[in-house]
């Protein structure tokens, strides 16, 4: 049973991803969509409002769930005494948690985005696609290192990564607009 909820933990959370990798993207476009000149801009929105709606409730939400299930299920087989002595996983549940928050707070920009713009550009929805990828990684270092990891390490390394992400973003948006501008 153990083997059972621990594969449909892992198809679970990497549906999960997809779905938030996915999503936030479609956000990207949808915010570029209300700079476009009608009738192009009303039907691209339109279209990228069905997009994440459907994400959200047919990959995002159900996988969601799915992990935590099986998540909370091995939790309960292995049993309280090798909870308690298992930092990591304390660690990973509040990672979760904030994966959690993150899933619906794009739930909550879903709606949003259906009545206008929501202030945010796009380039500020591709660094919000990016902390899916911080908390990935942080939450893979704890479940293969477990209580051997060096928590110490290993934020200043996350850190380092956000870091170098958000400055790759920069970089990219700053060719970006180079590039437009000479064509």
């Amino acid at each position: 049973m153990y083997l059972l909820l621990k594969a449909i933990h892992i198809f679970g959370f990497v549906a999960w991803f997809g779905g938030l990798f996915f999503i936030v993207r479609i956000f990207v476009y949808h915010t570029e969509a209300f700079d476009h000149d009608e009738p192009k801009g009303s039907i691209l929105q339109k279209e990228y409002q069905q997009i994440e709606q459907r994400v959200f409730k047919i990959i995002c939400r159900p996988a969601m769930i799915l992990t935590w299930l099986c998540g909370l299920g091995m939790i309960v087989l292995n049993g309280w005494e090798w909870f308690s002595i298992n930092y990591w996983l304390h660690a990973k549940l509040g990672l979760l948690i904030l994966l959690s928050w993150y899933t619906d707070h794009c739930r909550i920009i879903t709606k949003k985005l259906i009545d206008g713009p929501t202030g945010f550009s796009s380039f500020q929805f591709r660094l919000w696609n990016e902390l899916p990828t911080i908390l990935l990684l942080s939450i893979v270092l704890l479940a293969v290192f477990k209580n051997s990891l060096n928590y110490w390490k290993a934020a200043l390394g996350v850190v380092l990564f956000g870091l170098a992400i958000f400055a790759i973003a920069k970089l990219y948006k700053n060719y970006r607009e180079k590039t437009q501008i000479t064509q």
